[in-house]
């Protein structure tokens, strides 16, 4: 497993360590029934979630607003290790086909290492240029990502 290397320019980082299993973070993202409490910061809600958890399977999210937005996206995994990792990017579809007309294009990859307090929680942003990453900072990364890491953290505490 090799971590990506972060370009400042193009790649954003949410790099924390919470007091939860490795495990119950890993179920929180891979098993849709637990993705959904937590996935986008509230008062926006996932009402709908499908994981196809392999490479090259898609991840699709439906996500709704207070004042009815809707947003629908899907994406596909591009890695997969059991606890410690997960790579995803919106840029392609089921089986690596590539989308067309994708706004905001990146892949995240997710990295949980077990810690003695817990599991520190590694995000990686990875955007084609620096544009997307502006876009994708303004859009609230560090707030959205942060605010749902916090969600993840009380609902599996009350698995």
């Amino acid at each position: 497993m090799i971590t990506p290397k972060i370009d400042p320019q193009t790649d954003l980082v949410l790099d924390r360590t919470v007091d939860v299993p490795r495990e119950l973070v890993w179920r929180a993202w891979t098993e849709p029934k637990h993705l959904m409490p937590w996935f986008c910061p509230l008062p926006w809600k996932t009402v709908d979630c499908a994981i196809d958890l392999r490479p090259g399977g898609a991840f699709m999210t439906h996500m709704q607003g207070p004042n009815g937005e809707s947003m629908k996206d899907t994406g596909c995994y591009l890695e997969v290790v059991p606890h410690e990792r997960l790579t995803w990017t919106g840029a392609l579809g089921p089986d690596f086909r590539p989308k067309a007309g994708v706004e905001l294009a990146f892949t995240a990859v997710l990295t949980f290492e077990k810690t003695a307090r817990g599991t520190r929680y590694l995000v990686q942003a990875l955007h084609p240029n620096a544009a997307q990453k502006v876009a994708h900072e303004k859009m609230g990364f560090a707030e959205g990502w942060g605010a749902a890491l916090d969600q993840l953290v009380k609902y599996v505490k009350a698995l």
